[in-house]
Order: structure tokens, then sequence, then C-alpha cells
């Protein structure tokens, strides 16, 4: 089937504004425009991060596929990245302690209270259906932004590495990609399972922890982050899939709709240990000047998803949507 392009969405301020633009062809502003005043972790500055960076992994309504290399294009999105990247320095500790970075991550807290805990314990379609629409801006790439740390490695860190997004990509079955299996999942959760179908819905929280991805894996200086943002993926995905599963086998949800979450329990449990031995711990082996970005990455990735978790949960807490506004066709029985 032919992946059809992802709908452009409207602008959320002046610099979502320009990157649309720049992306139809428009003239560009100057490339710093408006950044300063804007706050990272906004609307507007992640929409347009966003946009800057998908020209990278599929096309877009009306937009040329030459664009993903536009000096306008790459001009707009710098001065983003920068402000991006310096928020999230700010939020979190500098330091070198990898193995204090993961030690919180590889103990299932007895209390647990984020988001697939709730739903586990009590969630309804419509809720999991916003999770759905949230996770969709990445699961459907997975591990794309991933896969620019590839030749960015060497050796052990290398092999491992492909070892991992072998399974993430099917294991050289189709069907078995883990963005197909997300993609059949929402399809049986009564969603549109097209690339790019709910980026108008999804809040800058969303948005933040996708782009930090692709901001990682697309900087070389930063593979080292790259590394410890695919290592908190792996890690806590098993549990946390774990929950989700039930959470759906709770609510009567076809097969389909299982065996993504049931798929990974099974293989990010072995992966935890590959990127922990064999990832982080040979590439920092080779270059242990890295070890403050491998934790940098790490702390940045739990950050932005405990963020994600208190925006999703504030919402539903308060008797509102969490995501910027909710369509019929979630609330759909």
């Amino acid at each position: 089937m032919t992946q059809r392009p992802a709908p452009l969405p409207e602008p959320r301020g002046p610099l979502s504004a320009a990157v649309r633009r720049v992306l139809l062809g428009e003239a560009a502003p100057p490339s710093d425009a408006g950044v300063a005043a804007a706050d990272p972790f906004g609307e507007d500055l992640q929409l347009a991060l966003y946009l800057a960076y998908e020209p990278h992994y599929r096309d877009l309504e009306g937009v040329s596929g030459d664009r993903e290399w536009d000096p306008a294009l790459l001009g707009l999105r710098r001065p983003m990245e920068e402000a991006f990247l310096a928020a999230l320095r700010e939020a979190v500790p500098g330091d070198d302690d990898v193995d204090g970075a993961l030690a919180p991550l590889l103990v299932e807290p007895v209390d647990g209270h984020g988001v697939s805990h709730r739903l586990m314990e009590s969630g309804t379609w419509e809720l999991m259906r916003e999770y759905l629409v949230h996770r969709s801006l990445y699961q459907l790439k997975e591990s794309d932004p991933q896969a620019w740390l590839i030749p960015r490695l060497e050796g052990q860190a290398k092999a491992s590495l492909v070892a991992v997004a072998f399974d993430e990509f099917g294991g050289g079955r189709g069907e078995r990609v883990h963005a197909r299996l997300y993609a059949d999942l929402m399809e049986g959760a009564g969603l549109d399972p097209s690339y790019g179908r709910y980026l108008d819905l999804a809040p800058a929280a969303t948005l933040a922890v996708v782009n930090a991805m692709s901001l990682f894996g697309l900087r070389r200086s930063l593979r080292g982050a790259a590394a410890g943002n695919f290592a908190v993926l792996e890690i806590t995905s098993p549990p946390g899939a774990r929950r989700m599963a039930k959470a759906l086998e709770r609510l009567g949800a076809e097969e389909r709709c299982v065996r993504f979450f049931t798929e990974h329990i099974e293989a990010d449990a072995v992966h935890e240990q590959v990127m922990r031995r064999d990832v982080l711990g040979d590439l920092l082996a080779r270059e242990p000047e890295l070890a403050a970005d491998v934790a940098f990455g790490i702390r940045a990735t739990v950050w932005l998803d405990d963020r994600w978790d208190a925006h999703v949960l504030g919402a539903w807490d308060a008797g509102r949507t969490s995501l910027r506004h909710s369509p019929a066709a979630l609330r759909a029985a």
C-alpha cells in the first residue's frame, strides 16, 4: 500500500508559520526571527521544529522532496534547535554519571502513577484513543530517529545497535515492523492509522518528546545523547507495554491491538540488556568523553516523558482532553 503524504497542519504562531511558508516554497524570514521571544517548549516552536524535521522522514502534502536540505529551512531550524537544546540542558542535571542516570529506570516503583498505570486501572476507550493519538507521532516512525545513530558508532556498539534495530524493523518481515503493528493497533481501536494524520491534535509536550529524538539523531556531535535516549526507550518499554496490554485486554480490545504491546514485552526485555552492556558499554569504552552526553540524553528523555505524563494526567484529572481538541471520532464506541 502506498503511503500518502501527511497533511500539513495549521501554524500555531510566527515560527511555525515561517517554516510552513518555506516548506511550500515561499520566501523565508530572517533565520532567528522570533526565536528569542518564543517558549522553547511552547506550541509554536515545537510545531515549527517538528515540521522542519519532517522532510527527513516522510512526504508532506504540497511539499517538494527537495525541501529536505533547503538552506532556508535549515536556517530556520538551527536557532530553534539551539533554543530547545539549551532549555533541555538547563532542565536536567549536568554530570557524567551514566549509571546514576540509569539506576532509577531499572527499578519498577510499587506506587507508579503514570499514564499507563491510569489506563490499566481505570482507563476508558476515549482515554485510550487519546493515548494512542499522542504516541502515534513516534510509534508510526519507530525507530527511524534512532537509525541515524548506526553510522555514528563503531565495533560492538554498532553491531549491537543494529541487532536491536533489526527487531524494531520486524526482523526481516514487513508485517512485523513495529510501526506497522502500531498502525494495526490504531485501526483496531477505530482510529485512522495514516502517518501524520493526528499531528494537528498533538500538543507541544508530545511534539517535544519526538523532537528530542530527531535533534539527537541528526547531530553527530550528540551521538552520546542519542544513545542515551534509545537506552531509555528500551529499558522502560517492557513494564509500560505490560500495563498497556492489560489495559487493552480489560477493555476487550481485539488481538491486533494487544499484539503491539506484547511484542514489546518480549523483545525489549532483551534489548534493555543489549543497550546497557553492549551499546552504551562499548561506546563509552571507546569514547569515555561522551559520558556527559549519554547521561544528558538519558535525563532529558526521562524529563520530557515525565512532563508529558504530567500534561496528560493533569488534563484528565481536570475532566478535559489532553489533546489540543478531541474530535468525535476519538469518542466513538
